[in-house]
């Protein structure tokens, strides 16, 4: 969520600093703040809202002559969006400055020792207990990379760190524990953040910071040390993304654009996994043994990525007969759940760093349990920590709200159950055949891109209502849910999302006019001598008998819920229905955005919400 920056060299640092600041926008903040270097003490400039409030401080401030800056974003967990909570802020004597993402979990008593001490507050955050914690170390004249080193085992929680001291102007000392922070080397410059973005206007040459390592940055070199002060060897990546992946590439927002990029995306998922003969190849996984003893699956997950779980869910279970539980991350660890030695963990995260996920991978590598990442951030903690990992091969994400990660998470899940199915010889899946269908899949995607111009005329209606049902049985119900997370993630419409047949137990009394409900129906295969599309239209028959308007996503050659419905999207037919499914969620995803751009909402940056959600 919350963004870092900062820069050392012949540059001018503010600007860079408020340049990087800006290609951070993506991860949600609420105010901002820039700390540098000015004659014999630190100046900082913060402001709560948007950047651009930052900016007109700027404007009115010298700074040309800056070599040497840093810079947060902030969005607010300890203390209100206010001037005074915003980023960076001092210790006690105002020698030294920080910025901080993630939690300090013992704030409060190191609040009070330090208060106990002399110590007096600005703010509400834990961030001001840091700053005093570090300054108290400081004050005991050791150089500012030990009295972080020092102050860090005082500290309890999640965090990135980077400190200046106006006593050693040319430097910053950064470090982390369980929050993403990015090293970028440069010709006698260096930089850092806290997602790779904001460094590739400036250098391709980085390297993610190991939690518990502090680094110390100057203009001409960059040293890193453990915790207990020993030297580490830099290992520097080379980023070949395209700086335009990181743009918005000629579409009015983000979202947009990465929705229209999932064709694309579909074929980066599959590359190098789909061999000549229509068979899976997963390199650097579990051995082909493992698979014959796993029992269990359980996928862990948050929003988007829970969705795409339960997706993962239905495709072992149907296809594998594999039992597979779907758990919150954020309840994962407080049910106590019964793990059994055989079993999976797979954790699904865009960002590899989500704080709940993070607690329950160490919660399952403490009980020897297996576990498996499925990440987009090469390099994230989450690709890290698991004992294997593939990833989505999406690219960069920036709007808040996810749409290519999803596809490309199912995706992933899809030719995972497709390999187990491969190597364990599970009886009745036709892997090549399914795979064939896949190689397909890109086209019919850039197919179902093709029914925004019916979803902009049922956005016009959709705009104003009160309340929005998302509806399905199977795979759609599972796709549904992702879709009403979006329409209230972006347009702040209420929605009540479940299976189809649940919505007569109760749900069916807000029914009334004015209501939408959204049904998916791409599924028509045969169970119990009626399909399931026709147990669908009978729930569209029960909704319109109560005045609620009815949408539709069916397949091409269906022509049966339209006599009932008021709206039907129509998409490309895939043998596989669990793939129908997820193709549906494309006119899902331009519903809410259409409907968010109609009503004037911040789309790529909604209200309330983060990208990287790193704290718990």
């Amino acid at each position: 969520m919350c963004g870092i920056a900062g820069y050392l060299g012949p540059r001018k640092a503010v600007d860079v600093v408020f340049d990087q600041l800006k290609r951070l926008e993506y991860r949600g903040y609420d105010s901002a703040g820039i700390a540098f270097p000015e004659r014999q003490d630190i100046r900082i400039l913060k402001k709560a809202g948007k950047l651009s409030e930052l900016g007109r401080l700027l404007e009115d401030t010298e700074t040309s002559d800056v070599r040497t800056a840093m810079g947060h974003s902030r969005w607010a967990t300890h203390g209100a969006p206010t001037d005074t909570n915003a980023h960076p802020h001092f210790d006690q004597t105002e020698n030294v400055s920080i910025i901080h993402n993630g939690i300090i979990e013992n704030y409060l008593e190191l609040r009070e020792e330090l208060a106990a001490k002399g110590h007096h507050f600005h703010s509400q955050t834990d961030t001001e207990v840091a700053a005093h914690v570090i300054g108290d170390e400081y004050d005991k004249g050791v150089p500012l990379e030990e009295a972080v080193r020092l102050a860090v085992k005082r500290l309890r929680g999640a965090y990135a760190l980077v400190v200046m001291s106006r006593t050693e102007p040319g430097k910053l000392v950064a470090t982390r524990n369980a929050s993403p922070l990015i090293l970028g080397f440069g010709e006698h410059e260096n930089m850092l953040a806290s997602d790779i973005p904001a460094l590739l206007p400036y250098t391709r040459e980085v390297m993610v910071l190991e939690e518990g390592d502090i680094a110390v940055l100057t203009d001409h070199s960059v040293r890193i040390m453990d915790g207990d002060s020993r030297e580490v060897p830099i290992k520097a990546m080379t980023i070949e993304w395209d700086i335009a992946a990181a743009e918005r590439g000629g579409y009015e927002h983000f979202m947009l654009k990465e929705i229209h990029e999932q064709p694309d995306v579909i074929r980066q998922t599959l590359a190098g996994r789909i061999d000549d003969k229509n068979q899976i190849r997963f390199e650097q996984i579990f051995g082909e043994h493992v698979w014959h003893e796993i029992d269990r699956v359980n996928i862990i997950a948050c929003g988007t990525a829970y969705h795409a779980g339960l997706m993962g869910k239905y495709l072992f279970e149907k296809l594998l007969r594999l039992p597979c539980d779907v758990y919150y991350s954020s309840e994962f660890r407080y049910g106590d759940p019964v793990l059994s030695p055989k079993s999976l963990a797979i954790f699904i995260s865009q960002s590899g760093e989500t704080a709940d996920s993070l607690a329950a991978l160490r919660l399952c590598k403490e009980k020897r349990i297996r576990t498996l990442g499925i990440v987009n951030v090469i390099g994230s903690s989450i690709a890290r920590e698991c004992d294997r990992t593939i990833f989505t091969q999406a690219g960069p994400e920036i709007s808040v709200a996810s749409t290519k990660a999803y596809t490309a998470q199912v995706l992933v899940l899809t030719l995972l159950a497709l390999y187990v199915a491969q190597v364990t010889e599970a009886p009745g899946i036709r892997v090549p055949s399914v795979v064939e269908e896949l190689k397909g899949l890109s086209e019919k995607a850039k197919a179902c891109l093709n029914t925004e111009d019916v979803v902009l005329a049922l956005a016009e209606d959709v705009r104003n209502a009160p309340l929005c049902f998302f509806l399905g049985r199977g795979a759609d119900a599972y796709v549904g849910m992702e879709g009403a997370l979006k329409l209230k993630e972006i347009a702040y419409i209420p929605t009540q999302e479940m299976p189809a047949g649940e919505m007569k137990h109760g749900p069916i009394a807000l029914i009334q006019p004015g209501v939408v409900s959204i049904f998916g129906a791409t599924n028509d295969a045969v169970l119990e001598h009626s399909s399931i599309r026709e147990k669908v239209i009978s729930n569209m028959q029960e909704v319109k008998a109560r005045g609620g308007t009815i949408v539709a996503i069916t397949t091409e050659e269906d022509n049966t819920v339209e006599r009932v419905a008021e709206y039907v999207v129509k998409i490309p037919k895939c043998e596989s229905e669990f793939l129908s499914a997820l193709l549906s969620v494309i006119p899902l995803q331009l519903l809410s955005y259409h409907v968010a751009r109609l009503n004037g909402c911040e789309i790529d940056q909604p209200r309330n919400l983060a990208k990287s959600v790193t704290v718990e």
